[in-house]
């Protein structure tokens, strides 16, 4: 049996969408069910529980054991380690907002795959409030930063 005939071909009721954001970072997450075989994402073979960012493996985009264990959550709370492939494009942001975004934007994949059953678990574990916090703006009459106030003369 030949490799191409091994590949899964997607129906478009086993992909899953989802946007994620934290501060300026913004995550678009597709999410694909894989029965035990695997699925072509962007020219690579991706099998059940491989995860794609911005076309590199995400072990290599957010390296790190606290990431891994950060970015594995939603998974793990809801029980579906390894039965779906994931791909993000992820725009804007630092590495900390980015991985925030991408979190978010899996719980909000997976509340499309099972709302009633992934629901509760995701929103216990706080993977569907989207952070609000943001830099703030900066204001006329003081030195470079929002709150950073003027050095004011002695004598």
């Amino acid at each position: 049996m030949k490799k191409e005939e091994k590949v899964q071909k997607v129906q478009k009721d086993l992909v899953y969408y989802a946007v994620g954001r934290r501060k300026v970072s913004s995550a678009r997450v597709k999410l694909v069910v894989t029965a035990g075989s695997e699925v072509k994402i962007k020219d690579k073979m991706l099998k059940g529980g491989d995860v794609m960012v911005n076309g590199r493996m995400v072990a290599d985009y957010f390296p790190g054991e606290v990431n891994k264990k950060l970015y594995q959550k939603p998974f793990e709370v809801t029980q579906t380690m390894g039965r779906f492939a994931v791909s993000a494009v992820i725009i804007g942001g630092g590495p900390t907002g980015q991985r925030d975004a991408f979190i978010h934007g899996v719980s909000r994949a997976l509340l499309k795959v099972d709302s009633e059953k992934y629901r509760p678990i995701l929103k216990k574990s706080g993977f569907l409030t989207r952070d609000p916090r943001a830099k703030q703006r900066r204001k006329a009459g003081f030195a470079q930063k929002a709150r950073a106030k003027k050095q004011s003369p002695k004598r």
